[in-house]
């Protein structure tokens, strides 16, 4: 039962087939099996979790109407405020946190009837895909527990991997939901800004930091999106599209549909071989499915000086209050490079964030989607907080190696992380699906017909069985 799809666990609970007690109790013990194994949960709430799934059996028996998520287990990300559970940002800062009140997202899978399972681990304050932190230690790949998650949703990929939850909420500014999902060979959606709308937020209109859906499969990804996407008055850039949109049928003929695949991002994110090697059987795919393929690339000149200056920027303002001696190295750094900044750095960001839109915008009134890798590495030693070398291309820092996701967050486009394949020696890779300006519905279709043809997400862990 904990591999099961989150649609069809619904439909069996709905059918009065399984009780959201008997659902709940095979997630916590595939909890209990599994979770030492990598560190994906660092609060459990079990006896909470079944009093809930109880109220919710009582809900359905008693005829009154159930939501979309109806007894579905999850484990939220350590990053998103939970009423009454605390939640740490993996700092020590914040070690005894506990919210009063549930952010947006949380209020929204409550309402549609999920029993929450507790939190996943992160890196600390969500900075860089690889999820280790001073509170909780490291999550451990399930395909390999010698190396990394991803992050910095990387207890929520682990989590889902290995058949803790079937479902899971996380967020995304240079790859937080897409590395992870291809680290953990699960799904993960970067909507576009607005589809999935953001409060409390002290920069309302951020766009480079988005919340988003993972699962197991583009179906149930779609799924969750469907209801936490949605207009909502206290976001000025929530998008009106209800989310009803999202839980339409995902099947779609792919005949014709032109397709630009970009291995390297137009040299500004060269892939390690092993990833490619990986990812080219992928791209045929597309022609396989009567699609037509070429190797193309937008111009995505000035999206590294974007995406870093407005990555900056936000992190002096949300976390610049914080005792940087309490902080992780990197971390800090990032927040002083914040500080510095001045006025015309930020005014020369939006004017090249603005010129990069338009020549993206241009790109896909030529071609319907770009394939790009997630990830240019695959999953790294966890006892490195990043690859120091990818491709022959010394790392200057600790996003370097993400700038196949980062750059792609510059442009305002969603993407989708798609499980695209196995290495020789079983590591997952990802396959980034990316769309033109708010077309989440077709990257969720060309995804789900992508599974479809290939079923990579069907191979799971050894460990979780």
């Amino acid at each position: 039962m904990h591999f099961a799809a989150a649609r069809e666990l619904v439909r069996l609970m709905r059918s009065g087939e399984v009780s959201a007690r008997e659902v709940t109790e095979a997630h916590l013990a595939q909890i209990e099996r599994t979770n030492a194994k990598v560190n994906a949960i660092v609060t459990l709430l079990a006896e909470q979790a079944m009093d809930q799934a109880a109220a919710a059996d009582e809900r359905l028996a008693s005829g009154v109407a159930t939501g979309p998520l109806h007894g579905l287990p999850v484990a939220h990300k350590d990053t998103h405020e939970t009423a009454g559970i605390r939640t740490t940002w993996g700092s020590p800062v914040l070690a005894g946190n506990v919210p009063k009140r549930d952010e947006l997202i949380i209020e929204r899978m409550k309402a549609a009837g999920v029993v929450t399972l507790g939190k996943t681990n992160v890196p600390e304050f969500a900075a860089g895909s690889h999820t280790f932190n001073p509170l909780f230690g490291a999550t451990l790949n399930p395909y390999d527990t010698g190396r990394s998650a991803g992050g910095s949703s990387g207890g929520a990929a682990a989590a889902l991997a290995t058949g803790m939850h079937p479902i899971a909420d996380g967020s995304d500014m240079g790859g937080s939901l897409r590395n992870p999902a291809s680290f953990c060979n699960v799904v993960g959606l970067r909507p576009s800004p607005g589809r999935v709308p953001s409060w409390p937020a002290q920069a309302a209109w951020a766009t480079m930091g988005v919340q988003g859906p993972m699962a197991r499969t583009v179906g149930d990804v779609a799924l969750l999106l469907s209801v936490l996407a949605g207009p909502d008055a206290r976001s000025p850039i929530a998008l009106e599209t209800p989310g009803e949109t999202f839980a339409r049928p995902l099947d779609r003929d792919l005949r014709g549909l032109r397709v630009a695949w970009a291995p390297d991002l137009g040299g500004r994110a060269p892939a390690d071989p092993a990833v490619i090697e990986v990812l080219e059987p992928a791209v045929k795919v597309f022609s396989e499915l009567g699609c037509v393929v070429e190797e193309a690339c937008p111009d995505l000149r000035g999206a590294d000086e974007v995406f870093r200056t407005l990555r900056a920027w936000q992190f002096e303002l949300t976390l610049g209050a914080l005792p940087a001696d309490r902080l992780k190295k990197s971390l800090a750094d990032n927040i002083e490079v914040g500080r510095s900044l001045t006025g015309p750095d930020i005014a020369r960001a939006e004017v090249l964030h603005t010129t990069l839109f338009h020549r993206v915008r241009e790109f896909f009134e030529r071609y319907d989607v770009l394939l790009a890798p997630v990830s240019q590495v695959v999953p790294f030693a966890t006892d490195l907080e990043y690859p120091a070398e990818v491709a022959g291309r010394q790392m200057l820092d600790y996003l370097e190696w993400m700038a196949s996701a980062y750059l792609v967050s510059a442009t305002g486009c969603p993407a989708l992380s798609v499980p695209g394949g196995f290495t020789t020696n079983g590591l997952p890779v990802g396959l980034q699906i990316v769309g033109p300006h708010r077309a989440d519905f077709a990257v969720l279709q060309i995804g789900h017909a992508f599974e479809e043809a290939t079923r990579h997400a069907d191979r799971h862990p050894a460990l979780a069985s």
